[in-house]
């Protein structure tokens, strides 16, 4: 069992609905009645996705997946392939399945955990950070510092972030996967 208080996005629980994933989540504390925790879930089976709301500190039932340490090999149309790096066994995944938050950051070569429900790759565990080239974005200039504003720019996987005004085309940012916000510019 898990506290609701403790959600976090990837969580999969099983509720009455099915097996889910959280996608997003949202403490509130209204000024008058109790808390609650507002979630948008993901159905692993069906792929629906949908909102619910559960009473703040409130039990769930986690669903118990097992994992695999897997790397990222190349999408063709709508179908995701993972190898698992110890058997070379290879996986694919519907796009449906994993998700726009998810494939938005997914980069060849790129280690990451794939989930397993009853025999069968249901979702993956991105790593906490990912390394992405900046591949448009309007151009630096001289004199815009750390702590300036903010531009949009598009990385090489297609995702897009707002980046401070000095990063250029061509540099390597870090970014979390779990809020999808730039987090440094890493050094070449």
């Amino acid at each position: 069992m898990i506290n609701t208080n403790n959600f976090h996005t990837g969580l999969t629980i099983d509720i009455e609905e099915g097996i889910c994933t959280v996608i997003e989540f949202l403490h509130v504390k209204p000024g008058k009645g109790s808390a609650f925790v507002r979630t948008k879930l993901r159905n692993i089976e069906t792929g629906a996705v949908f909102e619910k709301t559960f009473r703040a500190g409130e039990k769930v039932k986690k669903a118990h997946l097992d994992e695999r340490e897997m790397e990222f090999l190349y999408q063709s149309e709508d179908q995701f392939y993972f190898m698992d790096r110890e058997t070379f066994e290879q996986t694919a995944i519907n796009a449906v399945d994993l998700g726009e938050e998810i494939i938005k950051f997914l980069k060849e070569n790129l280690a990451l955990k794939v989930k397993y429900y009853q025999g069968r790759a249901v979702t993956i565990e991105l790593p906490t950070f990912v390394e992405l080239e900046v591949t448009q974005t309007d151009p630096g200039v001289k004199g815009n510092t750390v702590s300036g504003g903010t531009k949009p720019a598009q990385l090489e996987t297609g995702a897009e972030i707002n980046v401070p005004l000095f990063i250029n085309e061509g540099d390597i940012v870090k970014v979390d996967t779990r809020s999808g916000e730039y987090m440094e510019r890493v050094s070449k």
